[in-house]
């Protein structure tokens, strides 16, 4: 006689089963608990990042390529391609921003 094998239960993350939406604030640094000030400055730099991996996407710029016009390593380009942004300051993607060729401007709103 066999005897039935059961499979056995897969334990479920009771915070799966949470449906709730809660609404987010427009960045998720804020939603992750960071005060406003550091979400804002991470909100930036994140932006940042996405702008200058579409540029070099835009021309066509292997990582090696990229890196000596950016005047960076190889490893630092693929750590932006990444977005690894906390390994980048805000000073450092503005200026490889401004070496690909974009202009960043500082606008301030009240």
């Amino acid at each position: 006689m066999k005897s039935a094998t059961r499979k056995p239960r897969r334990k479920t993350d009771a915070r799966l089963a949470d449906t709730r939406v809660i609404p987010g604030s427009g960045n998720v640094f804020v939603d992750l608990g960071f005060d406003e000030a550091e979400a804002r400055v991470m909100a930036l730099r994140v932006q940042l990042m996405i702008r200058l991996r579409e540029r070099l996407q835009e021309k066509g710029y292997t990582q090696v390529e990229a890196a000596k016009r950016l005047g960076v390593t190889q490893p630092r380009v693929s750590a932006l391609l990444k977005g690894s942004w906390k390994d980048f300051s805000m000073d450092m993607l503005l200026t490889l921003a401004t070496r690909a060729g974009l202009k960043p401007e500082l606008r301030l709103a009240a």
